[in-house]
């Protein structure tokens, strides 16, 4: 493929617009097909887990976090923390919770947490958001045996900003054990002249200090413990491809614990809706990584 830098805006915009791969439907009904997917996933989440709604991790409006937790919960609960996508500028927390459903149920707490998207919120506030909101969750509940960070496209970068966080200004380090980063965007100088950056007004210094490919040193200061899955969908676009397989091979060679996952028969949308189902790859990959994570003896998998 040609190195995006060489593209023209046209072409880079199709790489840059997943709704475009799909191998299911049209690209209009796909993103339809999406929210409804993630909305009945949350719903049906509310009915078999103990909810918290609305708790704020900041006083910012947009700074709250919805909770989902087993109505018997373990003395050691295995959290995951989930961030979602929409490119920086659509969804929020309450398409967010799907993934309670396969995981409750084991013993496993889940957060889906809000962010001030674009035009809103920029590409600064956003990073430094999801990491409050991570500090906050960490600090709220005393009994978590484990952090895994699970984010879908935009919100893959914003955890992988995470894990490259210097702790040492928050007052606590989250016990981070595992990082589940799904069709994600690691290197955001090449959206910079495409229609996602409309809202986002990012320039070229803003995209580098926020792409996590720049900062693989700083993650593995920070976070070398941690077990990462960097999982790209067959039907994502070469440059979603590109961009998950070079995340990877940058971390391996730095003596990390990566693997890559290429999903078979998924498109950059259902590659995450799927992880509703307890019997999708990805689900039972996430929950092998908690087992192997923390000796939880009140999680079934």
């Amino acid at each position: 493929m040609t190195g995006w830098k060489e593209m023209k805006r046209d072409e880079l915009e199709r790489q840059f617009s997943p709704s475009q791969w799909s191998h299911r439907m049209a690209a209009d009904e796909v993103i339809q097909a999406h929210r409804a997917s993630l909305t009945e996933g949350t719903q049906k989440a509310r009915t078999v887990a103990q909810t918290l709604f609305n708790v704020p991790y900041g006083e910012g409006e947009g700074e709250r976090v919805d909770v989902y937790v087993p109505s018997s919960p373990p003395p050691d609960l295995p959290l995951v923390i989930y961030i979602h996508g929409g490119y920086w500028q659509f969804l929020s927390k309450e398409e967010s919770g799907f993934m309670a459903v396969p995981l409750v149920p084991r013993g496993i707490a889940v957060v889906a947490v809000d962010y001030d998207i674009a035009p809103k919120g920029n590409m600064d506030l956003m990073v430094s958001q999801v990491r409050r909101s991570v500090a906050s969750i960490v600090q709220q509940y005393a009994n978590i045996s484990g952090v895994y960070l699970c984010g879908h496209s935009a919100g893959a970068q914003l955890a992988a900003m995470v894990l490259c966080t210097d702790w040492s200004q928050y007052n606590v380090t989250p016990n981070i054990k595992g990082a589940f980063l799904v069709s994600g965007v690691y290197d955001l100088l090449p959206i910079i002249s495409t229609y996602v950056n409309d809202p986002l007004k990012m320039t070229k210094e803003d995209a580098l200090r926020n792409s996590p490919g720049q900062l693989v040193s700083q993650l593995k200061t920070f976070s070398a413990g941690c077990e990462i899955v960097v999982a790209v969908a067959q039907h994502d676009s070469p440059e979603f491809r590109r961009q998950s397989l070079e995340y990877f091979k940058a971390l391996k060679s730095s003596g990390l614990k990566v693997s890559f996952e290429d999903v078979p028969n998924t498109d950059h949308f259902n590659v995450i809706e799927q992880l509703v189902d307890e019997d999708y790859y990805l689900t039972q990959l996430l929950l092998k990584m908690i087992r192997r994570g923390a000796g939880a003896p009140g999680i079934s998998v």
